[in-house]
């Protein structure tokens, strides 16, 4: 694990240590599931704005495509597939 210094302004630290408060974490790791959730945000607001494929998304996200495209869902950014393209991929399951 790599090591970063950097100055936050008092209100960035302000909210890091209320943060860490209510999660009951330490605040390096809330800092870290900051840039975490950060990465995750940023990356899901490329696809929506159409700079990213879903499989670049993925990829950005390290998950695969289906946990891609549940948590677009959960997320209520609409499936990247059409309706025929769910039943073709059924039917291929199907056998």
């Amino acid at each position: 694990m790599s090591v970063i210094s950097l100055r936050l302004k008092e209100k960035d630290m302000g909210r890091l240590n209320e943060l860490s408060k209510i999660e009951h974490k330490s605040k390096s790791t809330i800092a870290r599931d900051l840039i975490e959730y950060g990465w995750e945000f940023l990356m899901l607001k490329k696809y929506k704005e159409g700079k990213l494929s879903l499989g670049s998304l993925s990829k950005k996200l390290d998950t695969s495509i289906s946990e891609t495209i549940d948590l677009l869902s959960e997320l209520g950014i609409e499936a990247p597939i059409e309706y025929e393209d769910y039943l073709k991929g059924f039917e291929v399951l199907k056998g």
